[in-house]
């Protein structure tokens, strides 16, 4: 399992729109560079990304292999109710990872 640094206010006023900032920690092989042993490393990259709020998309993302390790994503959200973020990344060789944040709505 990667780690994850997802940033996200704990709760934000009805309506309001918040941002939600995600780095996962993922070397991002592209699988074009070339080892100490001189075979080509094999590509190992996140794929995919989505985040749902309550079940419903907020964002999806298709990552390519020019993206740099560790890859870092920042977007907004606007607060309806009161509940859960989803976060989904899926990658090579059966990568999959799932973390959940709640915000509060006042």
């Amino acid at each position: 399992m990667a780690r994850s640094l997802i940033t996200l206010p704990v709760s934000v006023p009805r309506g309001q729109v918040f941002t939600v900032r995600v780095l996962l920690q993922h070397p991002m092989e592209g699988g074009f560079r070339v080892g100490a042993d001189g075979r080509v490393l094999p590509r190992d990259i996140v794929r995919r990304f989505r985040c749902l709020y309550d079940g419903e998309a907020v964002i999806e993302a298709e990552l390519f292999p020019a993206i740099a390790a560790n890859p870092f994503l920042e977007f907004s959200v606007r607060a309806a109710d009161s509940g859960s973020l989803l976060f989904v990344w899926e990658g090579d060789h059966g990568f999959y990872q799932r973390e959940q944040r709640s915000v509060v709505v006042t």
